[in-house]
């Protein structure tokens, strides 16, 4: 067996500052969100400053090898393993630490952004295939597993964007990070918006914002704005305009009217909050960036819509028993005894499923925090990303109750991140 890693703590949890100490003495759900915030930086960062998809509870896990990553182990997608989603949750988070820097304006705020930037970058400098975006990194601190994804590659953008535009970057920063943002886009538009992989995965392409449909809609249109916005480059206006009323799917709808609609999710019954908000939050951007206000409305009425499905999520965090914790797996390679080769995508996936049911019953804590952890506080996200005031009011208590409920140092997973983002946007900080 490997040794064991530790994630290591930018500072001790005991020096962590508390940006707003006078309000959390006061305020219970406040105190919570700061001991959220503490463990995501003394437990669920990495020394490659990217965040892990999980630990055990005192910081230890399992990192892949350079040889497990090429040799597509336990899958090709690093699906199950802790450096899953490090370009998801990077970007994601970065939301969330831009809100607090505007709050705070502390120097060790914004040295939390740059880590957050810093993590981003580097996924997408491993590797040598023009444009693509990495999950993560083996024990090495360079080798990626091949395949990424648009789930990964949209939050990288996004991530991005939110930092350049907070106004804590220094000239030089946001100019290396525009053009590296730049150079992903322009590799993407001349791949028709496929998100392409690296040797040696079992296929050249994985994911597409180009879908007529909540996926691709909103990631594309908030990719060729903030574009236009960030280089001032006519072709990204041109092509925004042009793929708003471009139609398609099935039903035929145009990308404005998937933008309208707002978030659905593809099995109502298995509700997906944490992977709609890589749509949501850029749309929220979009939203933010239109001055058109026609364009502007459809895109209010969609995040509305949005918002009033996942709110249909945060009840959920009542069934999490917070004293009562299952079992926990960590050790993912186990998942190797079904491993196999992988010649295509769907051969990858495959392998994956099996392995996840067979995790599943392994490590049945997975399905608790997942189900009664990560959606509701995914959803209280969405829900603050709605510009409908009135309606993000009529929801506080309901996300005071989520993000109060936790105890977060008995977490194993790290997607309760968005706490953070959900909490300062209710106060008024966005």
């Amino acid at each position: 067996m490997l040794r064991r890693l530790l994630a290591p703590a930018t500072s001790s949890l005991l020096s962590v500052c508390l940006f707003s100490a006078a309000f959390a003495a006061e305020d219970p759900v406040a105190t919570n969100v700061e001991k959220a915030h503490q463990q995501l930086w003394g437990r669920f960062m990495d020394k490659y400053d990217l965040m892990l998809d999980s630990t055990d509870l005192d910081g230890s896990y399992e990192r892949p090898t350079p040889e497990e990553c090429l040799a597509g182990k336990p899958n090709a997608l690093a699906w199950w393993t802790p450096i899953e989603n490090g370009a998801m949750f990077n970007g994601g988070y970065l939301d969330s630490i831009v809100l607090r820097w505007k709050q705070t304006k502390k120097e060790e705020d914004r040295a939390k952004a740059r880590r957050l930037v810093k993590g981003l970058l580097l996924l997408n400098s491993v590797g040598d295939t023009p444009g693509f975006v990495a999950r993560g990194v083996a024990s090495d601190g360079k080798t990626p597993y091949p395949m990424g994804s648009n789930d990964q590659t949209g939050p990288w953008f996004y991530g991005l964007y939110r930092f350049v535009q907070s106004g804590m970057a220094e000239p030089e920063e946001k100019k290396e990070i525009i053009a590296r943002m730049k150079a992903v886009a322009d590799v993407l538009a001349s791949n028709g918006w496929l998100m392409p992989t690296q040797q040696p995965a079992p296929c050249k392409y994985r994911g597409s914002f180009a879908m007529i449909a909540w996926e691709g809609a909103p990631r594309l249109l908030f990719l060729c704005k903030a574009m236009h916005q960030l280089t001032g480059e006519a072709v990204w206006e041109e092509r925004y305009k042009k793929l708003l009323h471009e139609s398609g799917g099935e039903p035929a709808r145009t990308r404005l009217q998937v933008c309208e609609e707002g978030m659905h999710f593809h099995n109502p019954k298995s509700r997906e909050s944490w992977t709609g908000v890589s749509s949501g939050a850029p749309l929220r951007a979009l939203w933010e960036m239109e001055t058109d206000p026609a364009l502007k409305a459809s895109f209010a009425k969609g995040l509305l819509a949005s918002a009033k499905l996942s709110a249909e999520s945060l009840e959920l965090h009542a069934k999490f028993k917070v004293d009562a914790p299952q079992k926990f797996h960590h050790d993912w390679r186990v998942l190797n005894q079904w491993w196999k080769p992988q010649h295509s995508e769907q051969e990858a996936v495959d392998v994956a499923m099996v392995q996840i049911r067979e995790l599943g019953k392994l490590s049945p804590q997975r399905y608790q925090e997942f189900t009664y952890v990560r959606e509701p506080v995914f959803a209280a996200w969405v829900v603050s990303l709605c510009p409908d005031r009135a309606f993000v009011e009529q929801q506080r208590e309901k996300i005071r109750a989520v993000l109060g409920h936790y105890k977060y140092d008995k977490l194993y997973y790290s997607q309760f991140f968005p706490a953070e983002a959900a909490w300062y946007r209710l106060n008024g900080l966005e």
